[in-house]
C-alpha cells in the first residue's frame, strides 16, 4: 500500500482496493512461519501493519499475537481488510485511519511491526525514528517486498507492458509521486537507524496466473489503470486476453516471484 498522494489530493490506491482484495497474492506460508519463529509471537505482545493494505499480514497474523492494529490511508482498504478478518473469524484487529505521517498517534507499543509492499512509499528514514519510540526493546520491524507483476521478467509480461504502455495516455505520469526506494536501498537505511540489527532473506518460488487473475491485478497497482483507460476499458481487457492466449493457448502463466524479506531490530 501507500501513504502517499496523487493526482488531486486522492491516494496513489483510490478506487483499487475491491481488485487489491482478490487479486493481489498472499503471502506465503513459510515466510509467516518465520516471522512467527523470529518474533516469538506466541499469542502475546501487539502487532502493527502500517501500510496494511487489505490486510494480507496483518489478518494471518494476528492469530500470534494478543492485539493487531492493521493501518492504511485508503478507507476502501481498511473495510477490504475488516471483510477478510470477518471472514476468518479474526476479532482482535482494529482497523485505523492513516499514513506514517500520522505515527505515533495514540497508538500505543509494539512487539512488531510489519511494512508489506509499503515501505517504499514511505519517508524511511523519518518513520524507523518514529517507530523506535513505539517499538518494545526485544520487538522490531518487517519489511517484505516482492517482485512486481508488470515488471517483466517473462514474455508473457513483458507483452501486458507493451499493451498498458500504448493504452494510457502520453502524460498519464505528471503528478504521480515517486517511490523513496528510486535511491538508497532498505537496508542502508535501516543499518544508520535504530533498528541496525538486520537479517535478510530471500523466498523464491513459482505463482500461477490465469488472464482474468492478471487483468484484477492490473486494476490493483498504485497505476490507476482501471480510472485511466475509461471506456477503452474492455478494448484493453481483450487485447490482453488475446495477447495471452497467443503465447500459451492453455491460459496459464507462470511468475517468477522473489520475496525479499528484512528483519531488523534495534542495536545493542
Amino acid at each position: 500500500m501507500t501513504d502517499s498522494l496523487g493526482r488531486s489530493g486522492r491516494t496513489l490506491f483510490e478506487g483499487t482496493a475491491w481488485h487489491y482484495a482478490r487479486y493481489r497474492p498472499n503471502y506465503p506460508e513459510a515466510f509467516l512461519a518465520d516471522l512467527v519463529a523470529r518474533f516469538h509471537l506466541d499469542g502475546s505482545g501487539r502487532l502493527l501493519d502500517l501500510g496494511c493494505g487489505t490486510g494480507q499480514l496483518t489478518v494471518p497474523l494476528a492469530g500470534h499475537v494478543a492485539t493487531a492494529v492493521g493501518m492504511d490511508p485508503e478507507p476502501e482498504m481498511l473495510a477490504e481488510a475488516a471483510s477478510r478478518a470477518r471472514m476468518t473469524d479474526v476479532t482482535n484487529v482494529t482497523w485505523v485511519q492513516g499514513g506514517s505521517g500520522d505515527l505515533p498517534g495514540e497508538l500505543g507499543c509494539f512487539r512488531l511491526v510489519t511494512m508489506g509492499r509499503s515501505f517504499h512509499w514511505m519517508d524511511r528514514e523519518e518513520v524507523l525514528a518514529v517507530l523506535d519510540g513505539m517499538v518494545d526493546a526485544q520487538g522490531g520491524v518487517v519489511i517484505a517486498n516482492d517482485s512486481c507483476l508488470v515488471r517483466p521478467t517473462t514474455a508473457w509480461q513483458q507483452a501486458i507492458e507493451n499493451m498498458q504502455d500504448r493504452f494510457l495516455p502520453p502524460n498519464w505520469q505528471a503528478g504521480s509521486p515517486n517511490p523513496a526506494d528510486a535511491g538508497e536501498p532498505h537496508e542502508a537505511i535501516l543499518a544508520r537507524s535504530p533498528f541496525r540489527s538486520v537479517h535478510r532473506r530471500v523466498y523464491e518460488f513459482t505463482r500461477a496466473w490465469t488472464s482474468e487473475r492478471i487483468i484484477g491485478y492490473l486494476y490493483s497497482t498504485s497505476l490507476p489503470l482501471h480510472r485511466l483507460l475509461g471506456d477503452r476499458r474492455a478494448a484493453f481487457e481483450q487485447e490482453v486476453t488475446d495477447a495471452l492466449l497467443a503465447i500459451d493457448a492453455g491460459g496459464s502463466f507462470v511468475e517468477p516471484v522473489v520475496l525479499e524479506v528484512l528483519t531488523a531490530t534495534k542495536g545493542r
